[in-house]
């Protein structure tokens, strides 16, 4: 049996007609930049989070470093990241000319320490940037308190957690700003690169949306420099489609992930942690085993395709190896060793779970 990582073909599939009518209406109008697509998509996922402004940019990555430079984030100033994530976390602080500075995450969790947090916080911090990883929801209660205690700013990259919820509030509705990215393999995926800044606060929407757009308040009328990091209208009419759907497959995730837990307890392997607190809504199921690398080319031996989220902490990555050491985020360097994500997607079928299962349960036991 052959198992993809994700399987967008058969996500397609089962929403052809919709997706299809959408492109046809989209060619046959020949608007493909700006249009009324992007405004029903902004007011819709804004509603979806429960926010009161969504501004629809280009990608994931813009979506950070926007909402860094309206938060005024820039040289001189510290911001406090997860030595686990993807880089963009980082490297976005960088970019708008500030330092990122790690903090470790927690056990099981892998979302940020608020303890290590707290201890990182110098005179220069000015932003926390809590990552809700893998679809798991950061300690917002206790983060929050911390960011309040210190005056700081908190950006919160929800790029892997569409409808993720922490004490029954969604995810993006905590911090002063957050960012969403709509990469085709996220739970919400556009059909290329996409993403959203989510903020309730009316003057950084503003300024959000002037430095998406070039710093114009209108054509030609510039109040600012900015940037070009448009989401085309393609990409907003099939997000808005899709939308409709997110909760539907982000069940489905969840139920596949609680299978996977049941059937892989005996096993010698770390399971994601599921408690009521969080509404996890598993991006991706990540389990922590010895031999990570020799069991990973066994399961693809057999058919079954993995990933790694991630090979190495930040601090290991070559950008940050001179400022860092990569010891003092054992927790971090850990998961980076020994992080394997399964394949999970609403699609995944009863019987391809099992045989993911009874693979791991040969090489392990």
């Amino acid at each position: 049996m052959n198992i993809p990582f994700v399987d967008l073909k058969i996500q397609y599939q089962s929403i052809k007609p919709e997706i299809d009518a959408v492109f046809e209406s989209i060619l046959t109008q020949a608007r493909f930049v700006g249009g009324p697509q992007i405004t029903e998509f902004e007011n819709a996922f804004a509603d979806y989070i429960c926010a009161d402004h969504c501004i629809a940019c280009a990608n994931g990555t813009d979506a950070l470093e926007i909402a860094l430079l309206a938060l005024g984030i820039g040289a001189g100033d510290e911001v406090i990241v997860p030595a686990m994530s993807w880089i963009s976390t980082a490297e976005t602080v960088t970019t708008v000319g500030a330092t990122p500075i790690f903090a470790d995450v927690l056990p099981g969790e892998f979302t940020l320490d608020p303890v290590e947090v707290e201890k990182k916080i110098t005179a220069k911090t000015k932003a926390i940037i809590p990552v809700h990883f893998y679809g798991r929801s950061a300690d917002m209660g206790e983060l929050m308190i911390i960011a309040k205690k210190y005056d700081l700013k908190v950006v919160e990259d929800a790029a892997q957690a569409h409808g993720a919820e922490f004490s029954g509030r969604r995810v993006g509705t905590f911090g002063d700003v957050s960012a969403f990215s709509f990469y085709p393999s996220k739970n919400l995926g556009a059909y290329g690169d996409a993403g959203g800044i989510l903020t309730n606060d009316e003057k950084l929407a503003k300024n959000c949306r002037l430095i998406a757009d070039h710093g114009q308040v209108d054509k030609h009328n510039h109040l600012r420099e900015g940037r070009n990091s448009r989401m085309d209208t393609m990409q907003a009419a099939v997000l808005d489609v899709k939308l409709k759907y997110l909760d539907q497959w982000t069940n489905a995730r969840i139920e596949r992930a609680k299978y996977y837990n049941s059937y892989l307890a005996d096993l010698p392997v770390e399971t994601p942690h599921i408690d009521d607190q969080h509404r996890h809504v598993f991006h991706v199921y990540v389990i922590q085993v010895k031999d990570r690398d020799m069991v990973r080319q066994k399961l693809n031996e057999k058919g079954v395709q993995t990933q790694i989220h991630y090979p190495k902490s930040l601090p290991e990555l070559i950008p940050y190896q001179k400022l860092f050491n990569s010891d003092d985020y054992p927790v971090a360097k850990k998961l980076g060793a020994m992080g394997l994500s399964l394949p999970i997607y609403a699609e995944l079928t009863r019987e391809q779970q099992d045989y993911v299962i009874a693979v791991l349960k040969e090489e392990l036991t």
